[in-house]
């Protein structure tokens, strides 16, 4: 409804645009094309929709989305370009006896057309364009044997969204090793729902390497919840496949429990819960047993997906020095310029991109690696941090 909403609009101004063109030929083949794409876009995704429980899983995320890619390029472009000519000709008409066949017309169709190749820019450029942010922080409290402690954090691979182009992420491997990180930790959100994801991952994700160890915990997605499983049995056997690939990759998997990690005495805990988000995420998480046997460690460093867990359960209420989360993936949407940095999820999550601190607690929140639902990121690049901890 929202599009076909969107595009009567837009083909009502279409028309006020198109009389600039001459040829009636011409113009007659835009309002076609213009209708043939409408009813194609939308007729396809009531047929998706009617269709969804009986698909393949495979061939249902792929469709996903892909008519969420297309829906997307289609929609926000044509809003933009509605809303600002709407804008232009009230104006027009408000402030100058003259009507402006041209200007208006043209600053309209740019309005909609940039978002446009933003978009598919978007889509098949900025995707897998992988960066690095280089983060040090000083903590007072850390041992000094752990002192340059280098940590690579990396988040939601959602590796059902990579469709087994392995080459991709072996790019991201490649850099991370290069990083030469004393530890790894990834923080959830290893698949989209199903275990047979995971096909072929092995051979890529054992390539991480770091120095002291790699750890991780699970994201909102690693436990099925977003699927109908039949029987139920299935879906415990889908959650032990992924837990076990873990074993596969060399990362310990942190559920609910702790590391101590000893250099000369001096020692550092590193604590993994499960996934814990405010409704209507669901709370597996269990922090208190995750500090049962680590209480008298002061340093400590907490994986856990959900950057509201840290408000909610950390800060001011344990000694946690540094929580790592992802989980929002900076909405694969928004403006990181110098010191501006803008997402339309900072609405939903107060923590949702970047390092966070209160009373000398810190938070790191990445923008993910992968991605999911919408196949793009416009200004929101595929992360990899480096974390250098310091005296």
């Amino acid at each position: 409804m929202a599009i076909l909403v969107v595009d009567i609009f837009t083909f009502y101004w279409l028309l006020s645009v198109t009389q600039l063109i001459t040829s009636s030929f011409v113009r007659n083949s835009i309002y076609i094309a213009f209708w043939l794409f409408t009813i194609g876009l939308i007729t396809a995704i009531i047929l998706l929709k009617s269709r969804l429980d009986s698909m393949n899983t495979y061939r249902k995320q792929w469709l996903i989305s892909s008519f969420y890619g297309l829906s997307v390029s289609s929609f926000v472009p044509k809003l933009i370009f509605v809303t600002v000519i709407s804008i232009l000709y009230f104006a027009n008409y408000v402030f100058s006896v003259k009507e402006s066949l041209i200007i208006i017309p043209i600053i309209g169709l740019f309005s909609g057309f940039l978002p446009f190749f933003v978009i598919v820019y978007g889509i098949f450029r900025t995707l897998y364009r992988f960066k690095i942010h280089r983060i040090k922080i000083k903590f007072e409290e850390l041992p000094e044997k752990f002192d340059g402690l280098r940590i690579v954090h990396i988040s939601d691979l959602h590796l059902g969204s990579f469709n087994f182009r392995y080459h991709i992420l072996e790019r991201a491997v490649r850099l991370i090793n290069e990083l030469e990180a004393d530890f790894i930790f990834f923080t959830g959100d290893l698949v989209n729902n199903h275990a047979w994801e995971l096909k072929g991952w092995q051979r890529v994700l054992k390539k991480l390497k770091a120095k002291r160890g790699k750890y991780a915990v699970l994201g909102n997605h690693d436990y099925g919840d977003y699927s109908k499983w039949k029987p139920l049995k299935a879906k415990q056997s889908n959650f032990e496949l992924i837990k076990y690939f873990y074993e596969r990759i060399n990362f310990k998997l942190l559920l609910n429990e702790a590391d101590t990690i000893e250099i000369k005495k001096d020692k550092i805990a590193i604590l993994g819960v499960e996934n814990w988000g405010n409704p209507p995420f669901k709370q597996y998480g269990d922090l208190k047993k995750t500090l049962k046997n680590v209480a008298d460690i002061p340093f400590k460093i907490l994986l856990s997906h959900d950057p509201s867990h840290w408000t909610e359960e950390v800060v001011e209420k344990t000694a946690i020095a540094l929580t790592l989360s992802g989980h929002t993936h900076g909405m694969q949407a928004g403006i990181n310029f110098k010191d501006i940095n803008w997402s339309p999820i900072q609405y939903k999550y107060k923590h949702w991109a970047g390092l966070y601190n209160y009373n000398k607690q810190y938070l790191y929140v990445t923008r993910g690696l992968g991605w999911l639902g919408f196949p793009g990121r416009l200004g929101m690049h595929p992360e990899i941090t480096l974390l250098e901890l310091h005296k």
